[in-house]
């Protein structure tokens, strides 16, 4: 039986292609030949694939007559895939058009929609094939047309007619279910996923949500569609289309009987209502985060999640670097959230958790009340107000003073939306708004029901004590002396103190009274020198010191020129260190420098004569007027009858000692130079860290030009010359301007004899570039 229809539509399909006046009578045996087979719906595999053959020959002759009704009688999604494909081909795109727009009038979306439910196409390609051609269809017809397509296929029309479609195939399915058939709702979920994905929520759920509202009110039936309708959609597109329930449903109670169980059931779900919409997402409403929230309250299986929420945004609301780093709007959107999961709790879920959000509450209101921002600190008040009322019904709650204006006045109605048992404390009284705005920040106000024995006093009482406070008389406070912390006395002490010391008093005098201690003991700093260095290179500010990092580095110089040689390589080292700054990077040089600079100069260990001389001076007592003018008087008189042929320079004593730098000039000079050309992960001086650069060519300068007259001086000078010409071609001005102040150190340093015999083919090099230059 099946050999007659295929004959006769091979046939016809081949009277098609010879065209002439035969085509008119294929088109009457093709359409006898698929009622002898029963009708469209009754087609086999083989039939269908001829049947598709005539229709794209059909669509490519376009014989006289009624050919286009051939489409609309065929099987729905056979006949859209044969129509996408003329509209493609050249010069059929008009007919097509034509003929898809009667498609879609005439109601074949629904019957393509309704025969993939009940028998679904052999292949996940050709499923996947007419999903796409179904969601995107006004983008190929539109991008063949070039925006002269019918307005059928305007977005905004063609996606509440897929809407409608759907709703019709759903009540289809409804009927099957009670006639005891089963079918499949899978294709349809997947056509309203795409959708969404594809960014047409509004279009499509716009039809769907108030329907379903309507149908699932009083029906199981519906609800349980309606369930399998969303849980059917796969996971790559559940977010957009839980997205568009979310903000599309009316109330909580209806997203409770459109979505059901489908944040249990499905883990992507949950993530997009638990996490992304409320953690990482705050531009939604507020109506959308009521919603969102009293669908998780609505069943017993979600409340956990509700809980579960809470606790989350507490955490986050309570975070100091949530509260420093996010914008206030989504600190806003997360205190919308916490007020309206609050008011959704009941009292045996409060008692459970009610250590925790105490804690919560504590941690989170030091946050926000340290925060600049005004609104910040404002929000961290009124939610801790609100826990405070939740966990506290019949004790003493929390009371902040604050501006009351709309803001505040909503994000306080959130809390309305509680169980009968709940009590939300009211606004106070107009009348006692002046003695309310006294009390201080975070005061605890307690319940007029815990104290009913306790005596009132009347207003006017109450005011006289506070105008009697204006006549108290204020101490005198005029020689009170500040109370100064004791300096530690021992360099192990200053180690204990700046490494573990919570006394910030302490850690202040042991900074400021660090570098006088290291220059007193000398044999106790070299015991620890290099511990105590690795702290002061890693110590940062604690509080407010004055000069603090003049403070810091003092005393690493002071540590430096105590124990040079065991510090000098410790700082050397770390200088072409892993996980430093930039800023402790430049440090190291300014204290190798300044180091270098005070062992290189000559201690005096005694006063000069000149000194002594005007020790031998006698003071006259202050306040003394007429003495200081008698000794005026005396000096003029002397002064203008005086002759004076010369006045010799008074002889001092100059300051003379050894060189301390001459025999440690090496540490400070050879580790620096040697591995400036190796970059490091975090650290590129060749690079993009060309500052630091330029900063170590002019301390290698500085080093060299105070490494006169010692025993390596020429080594360095040599080595230094080489570290020019390497970087002779810099493209940095700086790093160019320490290479002539190295150049200079140089001649200045290196007697010209080791000049002319050690470092003659480096000298010339330098010179060859200064004349190029």
């Amino acid at each position: 039986m099946a050999e007659g229809p295929e004959r006769a539509l091979r046939e016809a399909a081949a009277a098609l292609e010879r065209g002439g006046p035969g085509a008119a009578a294929a088109l009457g045996a093709a359409r006898e030949a698929v009622a002898a087979a029963g009708g469209p719906a009754a087609l086999g595999e083989r039939e269908r694939a001829v049947l598709g053959a005539f229709l794209r020959s059909l669509a490519r002759a376009r014989p006289a007559g009624e050919w286009r009704s051939c489409f609309l009688e065929a099987p729905p999604g056979l006949a859209l895939s044969v129509l996408l494909e003329a509209l493609a081909a050249p010069g059929c795109a008009r007919e097509a058009a034509e003929v898809l727009e009667r498609f879609l009038r005439e109601g074949r979306v629904p019957a393509l929609l309704w025969e993939l439910c009940q028998a679904p196409a052999g292949s996940p390609e050709l499923q996947e094939a007419l999903l796409g051609q179904i969601v995107c269809l006004p983008d190929h017809v539109s991008n063949k047309l070039q925006g002269k397509n019918p307005p059928v296929f305007f977005p905004q029309n063609y996606f509440p007619l897929l809407g409608g479609a759907i709703i019709q195939v759903l009540q289809k399915i409804s009927e099957s279910l009670r006639g005891g058939l089963d079918c499949s709702i899978s294709f349809v979920s997947h056509v309203l996923g795409k959708v969404c994905v594809h960014g047409r929520q509004k279009e499509i759920l716009s039809v769907l949500v108030p329907r379903l509202t309507d149908l699932t009110k009083s029906d199981c039936i519906w609800q349980r569609i309606c369930w399998r309708l969303v849980e059917c959609v796969p996971d790559r597109w559940m977010e957009a289309v839980v997205l568009g329930f979310v903000q599309r449903a009316p109330g909580a109670d209806v997203l409770s009987r459109l979505l059901g169980n489908l944040v249990v059931k499905n883990k992507k779900a949950q993530f997009v209502v638990t996490q992304k919409m409320l953690l990482l997402q705050y531009g939604h409403t507020t109506a959308v985060l009521q919603n969102l929230l009293g669908y998780l309250a609505l069943d017993s299986l979600r409340r956990a999640l509700l809980i579960k929420v809470l606790k989350e945004l507490l955490e986050t609301w309570g975070s100091s670097s949530a509260v420093k780093h996010s914008p206030p709007e989504q600190q806003q959107y997360i205190s919308k959230a916490i007020l309206i999961c609050l008011s959704h709790l009941k009292e045996p879920e409060i008692e459970s958790c009610r250590q925790e959000l105490l804690t919560s509450m504590m941690e989170g209101v030091k946050c926000h009340l340290d925060s600049n921002l005004p609104q910040i600190r404002r929000l961290g008040m009124i939610v801790a107000e609100s826990i405070s009322s939740k966990i506290n019904t019949d004790g003493p709650v929390l009371k902040f003073q604050y501006e009351e204006d709309d803001e505040a006045r909503e994000l306080k109605s959130l809390l309305v939306q509680t169980p009968p048992f709940c009590v939300v404390p009211g606004p106070p009284d107009d009348d006692r708004n002046d003695e309310t705005d006294a009390a201080l920040p975070g005061e605890l106000e307690s319940n007029n029901k815990s104290h009913p024995a306790a005596p009132v006093k009347p207003e006017e009482e109450s005011d006289a004590e506070l105008d009697s406070d204006d006549d108290l008389i204020p101490y005198d406070m005029s020689e009170d002396k500040e109370l100064k912390t004791k300096a530690p006395v021992y360099i192990r002490d200053c180690i204990e103190v700046l490494t573990g010391s919570e006394d910030v008093d302490k850690w202040e005098a042991t900074v400021k009274a660090l570098e006088s201690l290291v220059r007193k003991n000398p044999a106790a700093t070299r015991e620890v020198s290099v511990e105590l260095a690795k702290i002061l290179l890693h110590l940062e500010e604690k509080t407010c010191v004055e000069g603090f990092v003049e403070l810091r580095q003092r005393a690493q110089v002071a540590i430096l020129t105590a124990d040079p040689i065991p510090v000098a390589k410790y700082l050397t080292s770390q200088f072409y260190s892993l996980n430093y700054s930039l800023r402790q990077r430049v440090d190291i040089l300014d204290v190798l420098v300044l180091a270098a600079q005070e062992l290189s100069c000559p201690k005096s260990h005694g006063k000069t004569k000149h000194s002594d001389a005007q020790k031998t001076h006698i003071q006259l007592l202050p306040g003394s007027d007429s003495s200081k003018d008698w000794r005026r008087i005396v000096d003029e008189r002397i002064k203008s009858k005086t002759r004076r042929f010369a006045t010799g320079r008074p002889q001092v004593e100059r300051a003379s000692g050894p060189n301390e730098f001459n025999s440690v000039a090496g540490h400070f000079f050879f580790p620096l130079i040697q591995h400036f050309d190796r970059p490091l992960t975090t650290f590129d001086l060749l690079g993009e860290d060309h500052f630091v650069l330029g900063r170590l060519v002019h301390a290698l300068a500085i080093l060299m030009y105070l490494a006169v007259n010692t025993v390596a001086v020429t080594a360095m000078g040599k080595a230094l010359l080489e570290f020019v010409w390497a970087l002779r071609f810099h493209t940095d001005s700086y790093v160019r301007q320490g290479l002539l102040s190295c150049i200079s150190s140089v001649l200045l340093s290196v007697p010209a004899e080791r000049l002319l015999e050690d470092v003659t083919e480096e000298l010339l090099e330098a010179q060859s570039w200064l004349g190029d230059h």
